[in-house]
Order: structure tokens, then C-alpha cells, then sequence
């Protein structure tokens, strides 16, 4: 049961590019997500009334899938907050951003059957689903890119809109002076201006309140070009933080790609030469490391005197350099009448640039020797410079 809840977990969640249910269920959110709006603006229209049964059936669907996926985000979060016990981690989940977000996308939904007597007043809640249009940020990393800039970049912009802001407060006060006894009834106090100052410094102009002294036409000129510049000095933040975080992204996956680590898992059974050692008596290569060690479902970290014990999970973790060359299997499943079956690698008439370099034989991975004999369904990896016949190249 704990596997299928984590298994349930990995699917809600935002999906890598190798499993497809999870990426299946982002796309599939998604599309609900879009659907509801879509019925929230088509509801706007009066054609809307022809397709009130279906409209209704549509949205019954998608808000079910919402509440849906909603009880299951609470019920998995103890994997969300790993290091928070059950019920902690689902009240964290439950006054999180997204959480609520989630909630009042479905909630007023079955508010109007709860309380029927203010159903009017509740269906204009439902316009809070729009809400849920956050949610699509976090599928896509595209998306997420705006988040990073705006939270990068977050101390220039409040910075520049507070300069906007004083230009615009100093420019309603000015063009008030100027314009009050030409026009008392347009420019009346100085929120009159500070509209006229907003339209002007961000070049929106609607006409309906303007200058007509010389003066007041001069000190618009003005302030029409510090609007110009003043809108412009947001966009250049925002756009040079667009360039940064593209770069910072690109270098970073180019710093991985050389540091990346590999790791591998060994069982420590029984007679294990590693069996009762410390980790500081290892004799380990150089250039590979100890990361963890698993003992009855609990992690452990290594120190020098930490003693390995029988029935250990190992984790190893080994560099990867750039300068690592890739290495081409080929891997050979041996059906019922293949010649090897039944052979011991010794007696096989293969050449000698050919290497079985591992067999996997029922889930289990067999590192060979002469004497190990090949059976049915084995799946053999070769290292060969020759063409095999029914062998699947793999590049490690």
C-alpha cells in the first residue's frame, strides 16, 4: 500500500519527461484547468442558455477532477514534506499557496448545494476557479522562468516603480498648478492630475483630461518623455533578467553534465568481504565515495568508524568527467533454440574481441564467469566489435 501511495504521489505531481502517467496527468489538469475557464467566460454569453445542461455536465466533470485531485495531494503529503509527520504534513499541505489555490477552484461549486439559499451570491464566487490558472505555471518550466526573473529581479523593479511612482505624484501636482484656473472643473484637485499623470507616463492618453495653457501643453511634452523612458526601464530589467537566468540555466546544465555523479546500490549479504568493516578500512578507489547506507529503513550517513553490517544497502557514488568515453553494449535475450542456451561461456564460439560483460537473469544481475552457463530468456550484455544478429545497441 505505501509504494501505491507513493507511486499516486509521483503521478499528481509535476511529471518528468520518462514517466508518461505523470506527464499524462499534467496534461490532462491542464486541459481541465482551460475547459473551466473557458466555461466561465462562455457562461458571460447569452447563447450560453441553449447550452446550460451541457455546460453544467462539463463542469461537473473537471470540478470533480479537481476534488479529486485535491483529496489526493492531502492524502500523499506526507511525502511532500518528507521531514514533517503525517498529520503535520498535511496541514502544511492544507494552508499552503497551491493548496488553497486548489480548494477554491472547486469549492463554491458545492457551496450552492450546501446552502441553497444563497445560491446567486455563490456562483459569482465561482469566479474565484480563475485562480486556478496559477496552477499551469508550475507544469511548465517555461512559465516557472517568469517566477525566477520576477523574484531575481524583484529588488530594480520596486525600485523603478517607485521612481514612476514620485514622477507621477510631482507631475499631477505641477500640471494642477498649471491647468486649475483654466480648467477648474477638469483638473478640479490633484487626483484630477494624478489620472491625467497616470494616462500620460504610461502612454496610455485617453484624451479625456488635457492641457490647454501653454504652459500646462509644454509640461506635458515633458512628462510625455519621461513617460516613455520611465515604462521602458521595467521592460530592460525584465528582459536583461530574461538573458541571465537563460545563461545561469544553460551553464548550470553544462556543470552538471561534467560533474555529474553516478550512483550504484550494493547489497551487503552474508560472508560479504565488507561484512563488520568500518568505512575507513574500505578499500575503495579513488574517485568513488560511500553516500549513504540504507539499514532497516533508516538512512544513514557514513562517518570513518561507522561499521557496515550484514544485510546494509550501499549506495556508491563515482565522478563522471568530461572526458569519459562512451561505452556500446549490445544486448542479446536468448530465446528457446538460441545456440548459447544451455552452453557455458567457455564452450560459446564467440571471438575474442567479444566480452559478456553482465547477464540478467530474473531480475538479478550475474557478473559471469567461464563455468556460468547461459540460459533461456537471459538477457546478455556483450561488449563487440562484430555485428550480433537480434541485439539492441546500448550506450553507457
Amino acid at each position: 500500500m505505501a509504494e501505491k501511495k507513493k507511486r499516486i504521489f509521483e503521478i499528481i505531481q509535476i511529471g518528468s519527461s520518462g514517466d508518461f502517467l505523470s506527464r499524462l496527468c499534467d496534461a490532462m489538469i491542464t486541459v481541465a484547468i482551460l475547459l473551466n475557464l473557458f466555461i466561465a467566460i462562455f457562461d458571460t454569453f447569452d447563447v450560453s442558455a441553449n447550452y446550460e445542461n451541457e455546460l453544467y455536465i462539463l463542469e461537473t466533470i473537471t470540478v470533480v477532477g479537481f476534488t479529486v485531485e485535491y483529496a489526493l495531494r492531502f492524502w500523499t503529503a506526507e511525502y511532500l514534506y518528507p521531514d514533517l509527520a503525517e498529520w503535520k504534513a498535511r496541514g502544511r499541505y492544507a494552508v499552503s499557496f497551491n493548496a488553497i489555490i486548489d480548494l477554491l477552484s472547486f469549492l463554491p461549486f458545492y457551496l450552492p448545494v450546501i446552502f441553497p439559499g444563497g445560491i446567486v451570491a455563490f456562483r459569482m464566487f465561482r469566479i474565484i476557479r480563475i485562480l486556478r490558472l496559477f496552477r499551469i505555471n508550475a507544469y511548465y518550466d517555461a512559465l516557472n522562468v517568469i517566477g525566477d526573473v520576477l523574484k531575481r529581479k524583484r529588488d530594480q523593479i520596486m525600485s523603478s516603480i517607485f521612481i514612476i511612482l514620485v514622477l507621477m505624484v510631482a507631475s499631477s501636482l505641477c500640471m494642477y498648478g498649471l491647468e486649475h484656473e483654466a480648467q477648474p472643473d477638469v483638473f478640479q484637485n490633484a487626483f484630477s492630475a494624478f489620472w491625467w499623470a497616470v494616462s500620460t507616463l504610461l502612454t496610455v492618453g485617453y484624451g479625456d483630461i488635457y492641457p490647454v495653457t501653454m504652459a500646462g501643453r509644454f509640461f506635458g511634452i515633458v512628462i510625455t518623455f519621461l513617460g516613455v523612458g520611465m515604462v521602458a526601464i521595467p521592460t530592460g530589467i525584465l528582459s536583461a533578467g530574461f538573458v541571465e537566468q537563460y545563461t545561469m540555466l544553460k551553464n548550470s546544465m553544462d556543470y552538471l553534465m561534467e560533474e555529474e555523479l553516478k550512483f550504484i546500490r550494493l547489497k551487503v549479504g552474508e560472508n560479504h568481504p565488507w561484512e563488520n568493516q568500518k568505512v575507513m578500512d574500505l578499500p575503495l578507489p579513488p574517485g568513488l565515495i560511500l553516500a549513504v547506507i540504507q539499514r532497516e529503513g533508516d538512512t544513514i550517513v557514513p562517518r570513518g568508524d561507522t561499521a557496515i553490517c550484514s544485510g546494509d544497502s550501499i549506495v556508491l557514488g563515482a565522478e563522471g568527467g568530461s572526458g569519459d568515453i562512451g561505452i556500446t553494449l549490445k544486448e542479446i535475450v536468448l530465446q528457446q533454440r538460441h545456440p548459447w542456451v544451455g552452453y557455458a561461456i567457455k564452450d560459446l564460439d564467440i571471438s575474442r574481441q567479444t566480452l559478456i560483460v553482465m547477464i540478467r537473469r530474473e531480475g538479478k544481475a550475474i557478473i559471469p564467469t567461464g563455468s556460468t552457463v547461459m540460459r533461456e530468456n537471459d538477457a546478455v550484455f556483450v561488449y563487440s566489435k562484430k555485428n550480433i544478429a537480434d541485439a539492441q545497441k546500448i550506450t553507457i
